[in-house]
């Protein structure tokens, strides 16, 4: 009798522990983008990106399936983009246009066992004037106290769009436990965006696949044997090639005549190098990254960089 109470006792003792140990199955948090990060003094180009995102985890794929977990996502954001400067005393200095781009996003995700990522998004939005560009960076410089921005009423005009994605990821090489290659591919269509692009990723540090990693956005899940991920920190870059087919930011509306006092046709080519460190414990996710990238347009008279920094949390144990 005295054993099986012990035994009870033990039993119910270690339960919370047990529980502590399952993963979650939700994850909110936001990123942003700005080139102020990078203490350079400049406010030029892609000057500012916010995104809120919520991802959440559905129940585990039948035995046997070799997709390992999916998970959804909701997302805001807005991108802002400046000429060499917000202000911006005559037109001739618009090297590239004042833009902004406001928009909702769903998207899917797919892991395989192989340590492939597919993922499928749908975005809707507007440019010019309805997408707030000009009130958030008043707002922005205000709080900073930063100059005052003037150089808005040259910016795109007002159009809505309808944007679809395609992205893929894959497990190329992982020579040790400590670091890997992937390489990654995307594919935009839409009235706002159209292009391709790919590239290829270096982890190397404390790092999990790619089906459980911060690397992907795949640390929660929906499988109630699944036990939260080991914590990882590394270092990444990730070099890149894009090709530009259309960009409203840069052009204007696709079925606007009128599509503003500045436009400018994009340079096929680009190239970026991204370089930052990701962290991730149970609940926490924090992440740092600049990253580099050519001329989008001719007209431009700098090439650009800028900061991302990002911050989750997830919840909700299954």
């Amino acid at each position: 009798m005295k054993l099986l109470l012990s035994t009870a006792i033990l039993l119910f003792a270690t339960l919370p522990a047990f529980s502590q140990r399952k993963n979650f199955k939700n994850e909110f948090g936001f990123r942003s983008d700005n080139d102020a990060y990078l203490a350079y003094g400049q406010d030029r180009y892609y000057t500012n990106g916010l995104f809120i995102t919520f991802r959440h985890a559905l129940p585990s794929s039948p035995a046997g399936s070799n997709v390992l977990k999916k998970i959804w996502e909701a997302e805001i954001g807005q991108y802002m983009f400046n000429a060499q400067s917000g202000y911006v005393p005559d037109m001739r200095y618009v090297d590239r246009p004042f833009a902004a781009y406001l928009y909702g996003a769903a998207k899917m995700n797919w892991f395989t066992k192989r340590e492939q990522v597919f993922q499928a998004s749908l975005n809707i939005g507007t440019i010019g004037p309805h997408a707030l560009g000009e009130g958030a960076q008043r707002l922005l410089h205000k709080m900073v106290g930063f100059y005052e921005v003037t150089g808005w009423k040259y910016q795109i005009d007002n159009e809505m769009g309808v944007n679809g994605s395609f992205s893929y990821s894959s497990l190329l090489s992982r020579p040790s436990e400590n670091a890997d290659f992937s390489v990654d591919g995307y594919a935009n269509i839409g009235t706002t965006f159209s292009g391709a692009g790919g590239g290829v990723t270096f982890r190397a540090g404390k790092i999990n696949k790619l089906y459980r990693s911060v690397a992907t956005n795949s640390r929660i899940s929906n499988n109630s044997a699944d036990t939260i991920p080991q914590k990882e920190i590394f270092f990444f870059a990730r070099p890149s090639l894009h090709f530009i087919a259309y960009d409203a930011t840069l052009q204007g509306g696709i079925f606007n005549d009128n599509k503003g006092p500045v436009t400018s046709d994009p340079n096929r080519l680009a190239f970026s190098q991204e370089l930052g460190v990701k962290y991730a414990s149970d609940r926490w996710t924090l992440n740092f990254s600049v990253i580099f990238r050519t001329k989008e347009t001719s007209s431009q008279i700098h090439a650009h960089q800028y900061g991302s920094a990002s911050i989750f949390y997830r919840f909700g144990r299954n």
